[in-house]
């Protein structure tokens, strides 16, 4: 999945929202005094003032089931769950008002999850993060304590003064050392796979299954065919598309050029030159996340190595805006972007977001098209895709085609075999490996992307690939049903995974365990160190919740997408030993009723 631009999470108070309250001291338990608390009394609502801490949470629980367990179950009314990092044993809760705060602790403490008593309480708000640094700095009359500033070279592109030799030994190193981790996650926690793991040891130099030598990138400068560039302003207060180089808790909000970054391709640069020279000439101010004021606030922009189209997606905060004032902002952009310099950049398509606080069940924001082409396209392994403005594709599209070859390779499908392409996004991966193979059905979340991988499908002809729209949750076990594999005709069955970079829920990783004739699975992680536990579950003796045979690994290889930068793609291909599987039932709890369609080829419409 796609790896952040700039390598820092931005963290900021929720200072101002849609509602109102009342006598805000009262309700936070006292009065908070300093500059460092003073956006509670700011005009609007925050939830840091009805927050609560949680505690003595369970080792391990997906922020997915957490939210369940609050929303669903327990029905509280929550407004933000705050989690410190994956797996924290405590947590902070807000809510909307004093009532539900009081009735989310009368609910919660004490109350028994995964074999824990957690325990809440009222906590104080959080004091602003970006007021905090700058005192710091003041105090010690220079920089934030223990912040030291970066470049945006430094920020963007860690690795670019290294030659790429040296990054490839780096990454190499690096990710044995996530498999190292991973052999000493089985140790600890599976004891009866510790005489396995110290012969792994023995055969691999250390390491829990074979480890190949890394692939690099056919391409190293100039690689990305996606950026969002943040929209703001410099250390001197001039207005810039760029890159920002600090965060908000960091107390830095500086937006810098990125014209000297390698990873950046040429088309790219012209088109965020343009548009900040528009930026500057323009009346409207720049989107400031200290004052929550300010219109432009993001320029996402997208291009094909095939056909060097350019997409471009404006992000804005509508304020007050009139209607009149929007289609005259609207018009601007649209005749600034397809300019004679725009055109030189090779912009075909232009799009309009509106960035604004996400409801609930909400993924994206609202986003009209203003000019031009509604997709553009790119190939990968001779294949034409349609890509959508919010959907995923990989970053690095010559490099793409070296991970999804290495995937079919370790994978070693035959026309007998049929694919199940979990997290599919635009079907990138199955329609790849569809030539290879008797099937291939997909399933992703987001509905767009589903309708790019149809029409990917149709475009190439690939009459032998099916997707659906929903949760691979859910959809897991009904997408096994329409494979209908047949053993006694030889006929098998693999499972591609490639999750955002959080890993799998727990609950895909039962329904995958406990998949009757799933013999075979390659995991595509673009956050190793996150999927461990994946791999780890993945591994663990049978179970009352995993009960078919448990998968090992066999062969790892990694692949870098991301030149100068320190990420890394990793492929680990598990096998079940299929004359030991258990054959079990579906579970019951996990064989949700999901109504899709039978099997069924698309249509070749061109």
């Amino acid at each position: 999945m796609e790896i952040a631009n700039v390598p820092v999470a931005e963290a900021e108070p929720e200072k101002r929202e849609h509602c109102k309250t009342e006598d805000k001291n009262d309700a936070m338990g006292g009065n908070m005094q300093g500059e460092e608390y003073a956006y509670l009394d700011a005009t609007g609502f925050t939830s840091e003032l009805f927050k609560i801490e949680v505690r003595n949470l369970p080792k391990y629980y997906g922020i997915g089931e957490l939210k369940k367990l609050l929303n669903v179950k327990m029905k509280l009314s929550t407004n933000k769950i705050k989690i410190m990092k994956p797996g924290s044993p405590f947590i902070f809760i807000c809510f909307r008002n004093q009532e539900d705060r009081e009735a989310a602790i009368k609910s919660l403490d004490g109350f028994k999850w995964k074999g824990k008593e957690l325990s809440a309480f009222e906590a104080k708000p959080a004091p602003d993060p970006l007021i905090r640094r700058r005192k710091e700095a003041s105090a010690a009359e220079g920089e934030p304590l223990n912040v030291k500033r970066r470049t945006v070279e430094a920020s963007a592109t860690s690795l670019a003064y290294l030659s790429y030799e040296e990054q490839l030994k780096q990454k190499q190193s690096e990710m044995e050392n996530v498999l190292q981790k991973f052999a000493k996650e089985l140790w600890n926690s599976i004891p009866t796979l510790r005489s396995y793991v110290e012969k792994q040891r023995k055969d691999h130099g250390g390491l829990p299954c074979a480890f190949e030598p890394i692939r690099p990138s056919p391409l190293t400068d100039g690689y990305r065919n996606k950026c969002e560039f943040s929209i703001g302003k410099d250390a001197q207060g001039v207005k810039r598309v760029g890159f920002r180089v600090g965060s908000y808790s960091n107390g830095f909000l500086e937006v810098e050029s990125i014209v000297h970054l390698k990873h950046i391709p040429d088309c790219m640069k012209q088109t965020v030159t343009l548009f900040e020279e528009f930026v500057q000439a323009s009346t409207l101010e720049v989107y400031s996340a200290e004052t929550y004021q300010g219109h432009f606030r993001q320029l996402t922009v997208r291009m094909s190595h095939a056909t060097r189209q350019v997409m471009v997606v404006v992000g804005v905060h509508l304020q007050s805006l009139s209607e009149e004032e929007q289609k005259a902002m609207k018009a601007s952009i649209v005749e600034c972007l397809t300019s004679e310099p725009g055109k030189k950049a090779g912009i075909c398509s232009i799009y309009f977001e509106v960035i604004q606080k996400r409801q609930q069940g909400q993924y994206i924001n609202p986003i009209e098209h203003l000019y031009g082409d509604t997709h553009i396209e790119d190939k990968i392994l001779n294949l034409s895709f349609r890509i959508s403005p919010q959907a995923f594709f990989q970053i690095n599209t010559p490099a793409a085609e070296v991970l999804y070859q290495c995937a079919i390779d370790v994978a070693a499908p035959d026309k007998n075999t049929s694919i199940l392409d979990i997290c599919c996004g635009t079907g990138t991966i199955g329609l790849c490996f569809a030539k290879h193979c008797k099937q291939v059905l997909g399933v992703d979340i987001v509905d767009q992307a589903i309708e790019d991988a149809k029409h990917n499908a149709e475009r190439n002809g690939v009459e032998n690939c099916k997707f659906y729209a929903g949760n691979s949750d859910d959809l897991i076990m009904s997408l096994i049903r329409n494979a209908n594999v047949m053993s006694e005709q030889q006929e098998s069955l693999i499972a591609i995974v490639d999750p955002p970079r959080a890993g799998l829920h727990i609950r895909s990783i039962t329904q995958l365990r406990n998949a009757r004739g799933l013999n075979k699975l390659v995991y595509v992680s673009c956050s190793p160190q996150s999927a461990i536990k994946n791999w780890v579950d993945l591994m663990r003796p049978c179970s009352k919740q995993l009960r078919g045979e448990p998968f090992v690994a066999k062969k790892a290889m990694a692949v870098d997408l991301f030149p100068h930068t320190p990420h890394t793609e990793l492929v680990i291909l598990f096998e079940r030993d299929m004359e030991t599987e258990t054959v079990t039932a579906p579970d019951p709890v996990c064989d949700e009723k999901v109504n899709l369609e039978p099997p069924a080829a698309i249509e070749d419409t061109h």
